[in-house]
């Protein structure tokens, strides 16, 4: 289920967008999320699977973890969650589960997508929570950022 737009949405954007750069400082995949509910961020991540030696620590993961600790609840209803890269099915199914309300990213991911490059998790009819979601938000600029880091890794792995 496609969404709207709003200027709030690439405000909250550009703070993934500086989540993933710090991810890229850290030397792991520039992917950045916050999750915002009622106009307050309440969550933020950036990729850390290798800093974390945990396979489910992407951005989106780390950012819904974050926020429900501080609601003291597992599910974050009314909640939004911005990420730069389109969710995989693993972070698609975590938001699911969390009942987030609304999804919002930047670049496609055709290679792990999962809300409409590989697979349309969000919108699976079969499933009992249903989140709205828009792509392509400062969608360039988080293309970019990860065109620069794979350029750099593969330049840097002679």
């Amino acid at each position: 289920m496609q969404a709207s737009v709003s200027e709030d949405d690439r405000i909250w954007m550009r703070q993934a967008l500086a989540l993933a750069e710090q991810a890229e400082a850290a030397g792991e995949v520039p992917v950045g999320a916050v999750v915002v509910r009622d106009g307050v961020c309440i969550g933020r991540g950036h990729n850390q699977p290798i800093a974390a030696g945990d396979a489910t620590a992407h951005a989106e993961i780390v950012a819904i973890r974050d926020a429900c600790r501080y609601a003291d609840n597992y599910r974050l209803p009314g909640a939004t969650l911005y990420c730069t890269l389109e969710p995989c099915a693993m972070c698609a199914g975590a938001i699911g589960h969390a009942r987030i309300a609304r999804v919002v990213y930047g670049a496609d991911d055709f290679r792990a997508g999962a809300v409409h490059s590989i697979f349309a998790v969000l919108d699976e009819a079969r499933l009992n929570h249903r989140v709205a979601h828009v792509g392509g938000v400062l969608g360039e600029q988080s293309a970019s950022l990860l065109r620069r880091f794979f350029r750099a890794r593969r330049a840097g792995a002679c």
